[in-house]
């Protein structure tokens, strides 16, 4: 799977937030007949967007005409430093965007205000939940994309095997994938990329977990999840290239299905416009499960502070940038990544587009979502403990049982 950069933001800001003070000061908002102005630090837009986002601000302050939203937009990699800055200084915005990953953070230290009576009916029920601590609504999802099965038509066609479906499983996937893979034509059945990203929602649909109940312990380490590494790092050499022949390479699987050379991919959203006009007959749909269905889930949320003393209308501003027509149907008409909206009838000009048909897999997908696993300021080292112990399984100098041990041995560690 060719990850988004979803939990960068969080590591670098859990340092910051563990050393400074967000404590909620006084609200005061202001009266319906006083002019307020909200502002709103964002990276979502940045690199294309900011005229998007422009017309969803405009239509906020047309529909509420005492609140004016002042935008800051930052590129990705300079926000986390801001949002630092302003964090200790005490000068944060209004509102602003985070991620999943930064979530615990936040509410952890008081830099998030709970948001009360959101219309939870308004957003997937996931992406919502997603958001949620000790009951309550800390953050609102503003957009969303997952990961699906992408395959090529025409070699499932050549191998005489049936196009996958909702209901196919891991053995379905592996049978088709032995009957399309051509090693000697260069033709694979299967790319899965062998790492974190793709180990602890594979873990998921074997009915596992990767952390106990408290938080304070491993729980990867366990039949399920030698069942995960195996069928991951199983496909390497048989069903999927080595990262000898090209594997770890940048991009290297798209390119291959780009090329006609490979029969299932899975990947993101992200990549789909990357196959407009090759291969020439393709399609999604939600990835195949062991014992159940878990699609992995990356979104952008936006989160009102703990001291803006005008939260009325920060939340305000947050549930239109979240929840609005005008919010949605510009996401959609710019492909600006995908609203969180549960209105199938503004999804509807998505679903309608063109390739691939199976649009409607997208949404599917969230109806079981895996959330990866947050440890705090030691993520970056749990995500490299991983996906090193999948390698060493990968290149068949351990098997699964044992990195895994060695795995849980080393997490556990950073978890004391």
């Amino acid at each position: 799977m060719n990850k988004k950069p979803v939990a960068a933001l969080g590591l670098a800001l859990a340092a910051i937030l563990s050393t400074t003070g967000c404590g909620s000061a006084a609200k005061s908002d202001a009266s319906s007949n006083e002019k307020v102005t909200i502002k709103y630090s964002n990276f979502t837009s940045n690199g294309g967007n900011e005229k998007n986002l422009d017309t969803i601000v405009q239509a906020f302050e047309k529909a509420n005409p005492n609140i004016t939203v002042q935008v800051t937009t930052l590129p990705y990699k300079d926000y986390a430093t801001a949002l630092q800055t302003d964090l200790s200084a005490g000068t944060q915005a209004d509102t602003f965007d985070i991620e999943y990953a930064n979530l615990g953070s936040y509410v952890a230290n008081g830099a998030v205000a709970p948001l009360d009576g959101v219309d939870g009916s308004k957003y997937k029920e996931s992406l919502l939940k997603s958001y949620q601590s000790d009951g309550k609504q800390y953050a609102l999802p503003s957009s969303f994309s997952d990961v699906v099965l992408y395959f090529n038509k025409d070699l499932f066609d050549k191998a005489g095997v049936k196009y996958p479906t909702a209901s196919w499983t891991w053995a379905d996937e592996t049978a088709a994938a032995k009957k399309i893979t051509d090693s000697g034509a260069g033709v694979y059945g299967d790319f899965q990329n062998v790492s974190f990203y793709e180990f602890y929602k594979a873990l998921e649909q074997t009915g596992g977990k990767f952390l106990n109940d408290d938080g304070k312990s491993v729980a990867f380490n366990s039949p399920q999840g030698v069942k995960a590494a195996e069928w991951l790092a199983g496909k390497s050499g048989t069903t999927m290239p080595t990262p000898a022949q090209g594997a770890g390479t940048p991009d290297f699987d798209t390119k291959l299905f780009k090329d006609g050379k490979l029969g299932m991919l899975h990947s993101g959203i992200w990549v789909a416009s990357s196959f407009a006009d090759t291969p020439k007959n393709w399609d999604i749909v939600v990835e195949p499960g062991d014992t159940q269905k878990a699609s992995a889930l990356f979104s952008n949320a936006v989160a009102v502070s703990a001291n803006t003393k005008n939260q009325a209308a920060a939340q305000k501003w947050a549930e239109f940038m979240t929840s609005s027509e005008v919010m949605a149907q510009t996401r959609i008409s710019s492909g600006w990544e995908l609203p969180p909206t549960s209105d199938e009838s503004v999804l509807k000009p998505y679903l309608t587009k063109d390739k691939p048909a199976n649009r409607k897999a997208v949404f599917d997908a969230l109806e079981h979502v895996a959330l990866p696993p947050v440890i705090g300021d030691n993520q970056q080292k749990m995500v490299d403990i991983i996906t090193n112990a999948l390698g060493e399984v990968e290149a068949k100098r351990s098997s699964a049982s044992d990195a895994l041990k060695g795995a849980a041995d080393q997490i556990n560690a950073l978890l004391k």
